[in-house]
């Protein structure tokens, strides 16, 4: 049965996926005291990666966005999958962004904003963190974005 936030997310026409399975050497999530650890989630959808390419470089600054949102919609999957309920997250700590982009390209937070706004959107007033947005020369799977995440939790 879905909580709250998972309430909230499907009345904007977002459903959670199945946590992604790590693709390395590493694990999806870590749980440490209250503070829960979420792995950098690409920009994954029904298996693959949906957003691939440079901002700057062919990409827009809309798909961008795009893409950080997936990747926020990739991170609560795996924060439900840690903790069963997404309404068991006291707040959202810290996101951090990374943007495969040119060298030239410097609007990395408005891209990274993909992700804080459905941070904002699942979790209102918790929802709001701190974080950082930053760009790459490349990214994993050429993805487009990487985001991760620290979450308080009960």
């Amino acid at each position: 049965m879905s909580g709250r936030v998972e309430a909230r997310l499907k009345s904007q026409g977002i459903g959670l996926p199945q946590a992604a399975s790590p693709a390395a050497n590493y694990v999806a999530f870590v749980r440490s005291g209250n503070l829960l650890f979420i792995a950098g989630q690409l920009p994954v959808e029904g298996g693959k990666v949906a957003h691939t390419g440079k901002l700057g470089g062919g990409v827009t600054l809309a798909e961008g966005k795009a893409a950080a949102r997936l990747c926020a919609v990739n991170i609560l999957a795996q924060v439900k999958a840690a903790i069963g309920d997404l309404d068991k997250v006291v707040r959202c700590v810290k996101l951090g962004g990374f943007v495969n982009c040119t060298a030239e390209f410097g609007d990395h937070p408005k891209v990274i904003n993909g992700a804080s706004d459905l941070m904002v959107l699942a979790f209102e007033e918790a929802g709001r963190h701190a974080r950082f947005a930053v760009g790459a020369p490349s990214l994993p799977f050429n993805a487009s974005v990487e985001v991760d995440a620290i979450f308080e939790v009960e």
